[in-house]
């Protein structure tokens, strides 16, 4: 296998100007990096308040209150097995155990905190270096994970998060994910496991990576930042209590985002938040792409700008063509 040579680093003004070099170097070295909370610039009571919510949401969702000490606090059913997690085959069971865990979506569109996180000027500017470019958010999602044997098979589920993206890979990133750790996050507690220097290989796990897979260890209100190459899966939580991350998915450009931000976004919640000209960018609300059509009672001002019309009449709508 042929390895694409590494450009040599390139490191922007806000790297700097946050002095971030120790966490690129990780970056760029392990395809990982671990900052402390004292370095994310977010005070631990945001990380509270966000830890809080998603257990409402979890409730909300669910019926059942969640205990953080102990889990839930009703017995939980699922009416078919969670997407990606018993690979759609019920004698994975045995292995997988008992799901202990789910996922809620869509955080940045619910509160100001998370769309805060988002916009963390430290966690955008790692992602950014790994992309080389401005990153857009692709998805806001929160992990909820308490005591249990369910993980993610003996090969700890390890997968690179870029696995659609068309091979040969580079050192471009084409998705990056900055994971808030909202509880005390180790092995025990159910940690990503990750292969240092993965992303380096360019390409799909062997079956055998995860005998060179580690725990990514980090105290609460620390953030977990990692290459879109970088293998990584999880680990079951095997204490009482209960883990809860943010997990915000960042995506180069010319990657499609999963979540319709630029249509389904309410435009008032971009306002909401310590920069909205930044989550604008982020959740690329102004792009002229992809545009939408309208009906026949207006025009359209998506695409690539206003249509013109004859001067001094006023303008058509836009009708269906015909068949």
């Amino acid at each position: 296998m042929t390895i694409p040579k590494q450009s040599p680093l390139n490191l922007s003004e806000a790297v700097k100007a946050l002095n971030l070099e120790p966490y690129v170097l990780q970056l760029e070295v392990d395809g990982l990096a671990i900052i402390p909370p004292e370095k994310t610039g977010v005070d631990i009571k945001v990380i509270d308040t966000a830890a809080e919510l998603m257990l409402a949401d979890a409730e909300n969702i669910t019926g059942s209150p969640f205990d953080i000490n102990h889990g839930p606090e009703k017995e939980l059913e699922w009416p078919a097995p969670p997407f990606g997690l018993h690979l759609g085959d019920p004698k994975a069971a045995g292995e997988f155990g008992e799901v202990t865990q789910f996922q809620l979506q869509s955080l940045a569109s619910r509160h100001r905190v998370f769309r805060d996180l988002v916009i963390n000027p430290v966690a955008l500017a790692l992602v950014e270096h790994t992309m080389a470019t401005q990153p857009l958010l692709s998805s806001s999602n929160g992990f909820v994970k308490w005591q249990g044997e369910f993980g993610y098979g003996n090969n700890l589920g390890l997968h690179s998060d870029q696995t659609q993206v068309p091979m040969p890979w580079g050192a471009t990133a084409f998705n990056t994910n900055a994971t808030w750790c909202l509880t005390e996050y180790s092995k025990e507690d159910g940690a990503l496991a990750y292969v240092p220097g993965s992303h380096r290989e360019f390409g799909k796990p062997p079956a055998d990576a995860h005998e060179r897979a580690v725990a990514a260890e980090a105290p609460k209100g620390s953030l977990i930042v990692f290459h879109g190459a970088t293998w990584h899966g999880a680990y079951a939580r095997t204490k009482p209590g209960m883990r809860l991350t943010l997990a915000n998915y960042y995506r180069h450009p010319c990657i499609l985002p999963q979540e319709d931000l630029k249509n389904g976004y309410n435009p008032e919640h971009a306002q909401d938040c310590h920069n909205p000209e930044v989550l604008r960018q982020v959740l690329d609300l102004d792009s002229p792409t992809p545009y939408a059509t309208t009906d026949n009672s207006e025009r359209t001002k998506f695409g690539m700008g206003w249509l013109p019309h004859v001067k001094g009449k006023q303008p058509h709508t836009i009708k269906a063509l015909a068949d």
